[in-house]
């Protein structure tokens, strides 16, 4: 589709690494995450079929979500539930990246 729906899928992928350790420690927490992590990959897909300003707020939303399982991981590295994921925190960081560039272009 684009960069940014590809590397929102990355994460899922490196998602399933901390997973299993966030969801014996909190089953919400890791609910949360995989929820906030699909809505980042569904916003993006429909964002790129809107136009515009409805295009610029979809990858506002998605960013919105990015940056929840970003406190999300960084709550279970706080409670040392998960060592800090340095690949999944990259990945992540591309994607803020990425998501900050598209809700700043005029679209």
């Amino acid at each position: 589709m684009f960069v940014a729906y590809d590397v929102s899928l990355e994460l899922i992928a490196e998602l399933r690494v901390v997973m299993p350790a966030n969801k014996r420690r909190d089953r919400n927490l890791a609910d949360q995450i995989g929820r906030a992590a699909t809505s980042v990959a569904l916003n993006l897909a429909e964002g790129s079929c809107r136009t515009a300003g409805d295009r610029r707020r979809m990858y506002e939303i998605a960013h919105g979500f990015a940056a929840e399982v970003r406190a999300a991981i960084a709550v279970g590295i706080a409670w040392g539930w998960i060592d800090e994921p340095a690949a999944l925190l990259a990945t992540l960081d591309r994607l803020m990246g990425l998501l900050w560039r598209l809700t700043r272009s005029r679209c």
